[in-house]
């Protein structure tokens, strides 16, 4: 199938279903034309798309300004408060705020902040949100120094870390509003997934992680196109609409506005560009889906040499000056956080001997980095003869793989439980992020027991520092099966950033609040 049969004569040829429309007076009257092609127009699901799309824009866009022109005219009122001008002075450096104001709105703009690729989910848009932040304080830095201008110190001072740390919660605010809108079937892409079935599977069960992705699944093309048998995945079915040559018709039926290729015909190496021809007009936007194992974005690149589109994937490196930035973040964080574990000490040290008696803190040896052992330090919450009774419990194991787990484990103590369910049984391990054992994300600290089991490619989880929090425990926790648990740490070894970090760590602290998977 072709985007569009053009006759063989072109001088005469007859196109009777494209008519052009002649006005005459107020009249418009239909009349066949002669033409060689007619370009596609946007049909219905894709313009319901793009009006959504702008709508959610704008939305950011009334936000941002709200809280730039907020943060900057309270800056100005904090330097007229502490260097009273005068109404001449007043309105002399009032054109600072408006200068950093409309530098900012136009540095959030020219970033593209509000681009409906990056809003919703992933940490592009928070990166987005900050560089171009820095970039519009950087220009205002230059004309303090050029001009010393009155105003602009405080601008920098207070307007920058206030503006910033708005405008990340207020992005994080709209993601949540735009994630149940999501889950509830709005503003989400109306998409189908094609290519074979075992790789339409996986697309869909990694979208469905997560319902805020912003696609919903409404059937799958197939590379046998067995309508008969529908994909049932995690309790979801999801209808076989035909075979991968039969999407651009569906689409149109069901007003799909995007499709993913998870698998393209082995046969058919121009099965991408005549798909993209045949879905003109009918779809916003055409996906292809890679099985590259678990890499992110920021790895990967596309890089086109004379019409040959090159995926360049960069291989991940465990030294250099990116993890000194993280153990820099970790001395950082570890130490503010401390400060209320020292104050939350004392409670629980009280409680932990009111319970039973016994010691206030636990230590037990764990794996570190390069299958390193150190001494990790929690709370104590289980009785003082837990690892004696452990051995008689191994039978009623619940745990995945070779982690032990009960989720009603008779060890607990009382008091060991709420410490366990909230997470504050793992503050004093703040003290092995400040000597290097640890770090404040990474993946789990395994036992030496757990390493002895390991096989293949579960040891690259050894290659950086295990943290406090992770994927593991933002995703799930003790409810993850063994190879999920692997899964998301290896794809954090491989693929973390100082902002994933920072997502998995105001996760964490969420997860504290709403405990799901902890026991």
């Amino acid at each position: 199938m072709t985007a569009i049969d053009a006759p063989t004569t072109v001088r005469g040829a007859f196109d009777a279903l494209a008519p052009s429309r002649l006005v005459s007076g107020a009249r418009a009257v239909s009349e066949p034309r002669l033409t060689t092609s007619v370009a596609p127009f946007p049909q219905p699901a894709v313009e319901l798309r793009r009006l959504w799309e702008r709508r959610y824009a704008r939305r950011l866009f009334v936000t941002d300004a709200l809280i730039v022109l907020a943060v900057t005219a309270a800056a100005q009122f904090v330097n007229v408060m502490l260097n009273p001008l005068g109404p001449v002075g007043v309105v002399a450096t009032a054109g600072i705020p408006a200068l950093t104001a409309a530098s900012w709105l136009v540095m959030l703009g020219a970033f593209h902040t509000r681009d409906a690729r990056v809003v919703g989910s992933g940490a592009t848009e928070y990166k987005r949100v900050a560089h171009s932040t820095g970039l519009a304080f950087g220009l205002v830095a230059i004309l303090f120094l050029l001009f010393e201008t009155p105003g602009t110190r405080v601008q920098l001072m207070i307007a920058l870390p206030a503006g910033l740390l708005a405008l990340l919660v207020g992005r994080w605010s709209w993601r949540r509003w735009l994630g149940a809108q999501r889950r509830a079937g709005r503003y989400a892409a109306r998409t189908i997934v094609a290519g074979t079935r075992d790789d339409v599977e996986y697309v869909i069960r990694t979208l469905q992680g997560s319902g805020a992705h912003g696609h919903l699944v409404v059937g799958v093309a197939t590379d046998d196109g067995d309508s008969a048998s529908d994909l049932i995945i995690d309790g979801r079915r999801h209808p076989v609409l035909g075979s991968t040559n039969t999407v651009a018709s569906h689409a149109r039926q069901l007003g799909a506005d995007s499709v993913i290729v998870a698998s393209r015909p082995t046969d058919d190496p121009d099965y991408i560009k005549q798909l993209s021809w045949q879905l003109e007009g009918t779809a916003a936007e055409l996906i292809l889906s890679s099985r590259l194992a678990d890499v992110a974005g920021p790895r990967i690149s596309l890089r086109p040499i004379d019409g040959l589109p090159l995926i360049h994937v960069r291989i991940p490196e465990f030294e250099g000056s990116k993890h000194v930035l993280k153990r820099a973040t970790d001395i950082l964080f570890a130490s503010l956080a401390l400060i209320p574990t020292a104050l939350v000490t004392a409670v629980v040290a009280v409680l932990i001997k009111l319970d039973d008696r016994g010691p206030v803190f636990f230590r037990q040896t764990r794996i570190g980095r390069n299958g390193e052992e150190f001494s990790i330090l929690k709370f104590r919450t289980m009785r003082i003869t837990a690892e004696a009774e452990l051995a008689a419990l191994q039978t009623a194991n619940e745990g995945a793989g070779p982690l032990f787990k009960l989720k009603h484990d008779p060890r607990i103590t009382r008091i060991g439980g709420i410490l366990r369910k909230l997470s504050l049984d793992e503050l004093p391990q703040f003290w092995n992020v400040l000597v290097g054992d640890m770090s404040v994300v990474g993946p789990r600290p395994p036992l030496p027991r757990e390493v002895t089991a390991y096989n293949g490619t579960v040891y690259r989880r050894l290659y950086i520092k295990p943290g406090i929090t992770g994927l593991w425990q933002v995703s799930g926790r003790s409810d993850l099966s063994w190879d999920e648990s692997v899964r998301l740490d290896l794809r954090y070894v491989e693929n973390w950033s100082i902002m994933t970090d920072l997502m998995i760590m105001w996760r964490t602290a969420q997860v504290m609040i709403r405990p799901k998977g902890a026991y």
